[in-house]
């Protein structure tokens, strides 16, 4: 296939990979469009990495076809896609520097002397990296590192980049460094981007659109503000994040519908094309359970008792605990360093019905 530099789209139909009796990944159809920043997010062993695989040509797919630019790759083998894969383990030698890493798949191609030293000098000014062309892995940080294996990739100038986990080996501090080094590249060179991880703040940080996968099947695709805000799954809402799941069923009543719950509290909830009658369970990010302050017309009020409260910087992160004995968790701000409810305290607390998403069980 040829090269060019035009962000490439890349579009999975119906995808299925077995390993013995097993599915690895079955029936995933997505499309990633041109300049994308595509994530597929889920637990190991969902099938994340076999996808990237089969896009990438390392393994066939045994049902379904992929294609990059709506042309058939089938058979077509890994280095001639034009794709970029950078592993969550750098791969670097420890004899090469740093310039030679860069280089090296350009002297496989056989570029002249001169091209090579401009378009390495290009990349790792990309990641940053000026002035450490002669050090080798061992006089490198981590992050460093891991830009070495983005400049070994992005050198070679893909139509695309595969991304899997290349974070996880990083500390806190420098995972969000490098987060911000990735969307700082892809919005200067706008490449299409397809990214695994198993890290839902990474996921949320980085992607145009997120695919959540389950068990080798997609179960969601959507932006990152609506598979956490609107998952279609108990799977999807308990995965991105933290969640409070209250089991109940659907009721009509004078006041719109409503949730009458296992542990007695009755929520009104908003619109859902569910039936009455049918079992349910309520999503309540902990965000939107805040302390009553003042007259708040048609949210939800529940009595709870304050069993926990952690600091956490600028939130506090609560443990409220119901006359039934089920915990909840709440996220309350700390503007201004004000101080908690006491423990034990008894709180009335809010949540508006659009804030509570109702789940078939």
């Amino acid at each position: 296939m040829s090269g060019g530099g035009t962000p490439a789209s890349i579009e999975l139909v119906a995808v299925g990979k077995l390993y013995g009796a097993q599915w690895a990944v079955r029936g995933v159809s997505l499309r990633v469009g041109p300049g994308e920043f595509f994530t597929l997010l889920g637990p190991s062993g969902c099938g994340k990495t076999t996808v990237l695989r089969l896009v990438a040509g390392f393994v066939e797919p045994d049902t379904g076809r992929i294609l990059l630019d709506g042309r058939p790759v089938a058979g077509v083998p890994p280095w001639r896609r034009d794709l970029g894969l950078v592993f969550q383990h750098y791969a670097l030698w420890p004899h090469l520097t740093v310039f030679e890493h860069v280089a090296f798949g350009l002297r496989e191609r056989r570029l002249p002397g001169g091209e090579v030293r401009a378009r390495v000098a290009e990349a790792l000014r990309m990641v940053g990296l000026e002035g450490l062309e002669r050090r080798r892995p061992s006089q490198l940080s981590g992050g460093q590192q891991q830009r070495v294996a983005l400049a070994r990739t992005l050198v070679l100038r893909p139509r695309a980049l595969l991304l899997d986990e290349p974070l996880s080996n990083l500390d806190a501090r420098l995972r969000a460094q490098m987060r911000g080094e990735l969307r700082r590249l892809h919005r200067e060179l706008g490449i299409t981007t397809l990214f695994v991880t198993h890290d839902q703040e990474e996921a949320m940080a980085l992607s145009t659109r997120i695919g959540v996968l389950d068990r080798g099947e997609i179960v969601q695709v959507g932006t990152p503000a609506e598979v956490y805000g609107r998952p279609r799954t108990r799977f999807v809402a308990e995965f991105l994040g933290a969640a409070n799941l209250l089991p109940g069923r659907l009721e009509s009543s004078p006041a719109g519908r409503v949730v009458r719950t296992k542990d007695g509290l009755v929520l009104t909830v908003g619109a859902t094309d569910l039936s009455d009658g049918t079992p349910v369970v309520c999503l309540i990010r902990p965000e939107s359970l805040q302390r009553a302050r003042g007259e708040l017309p048609g949210a939800n009020r529940i009595v709870a008792t304050l069993a926990s409260a952690v600091y956490l910087g600028g939130r506090w992160e609560c443990e409220l605990t119901l006359a039934s004995g089920v915990v909840l968790r709440a996220e309350v701000p700390a503007a201004g360093g004000t101080a908690p409810p006491r423990t034990g305290e008894m709180l009335l607390v809010t949540v508006p019905p659009e804030d509570i998403i109702v789940l078939a069980e």
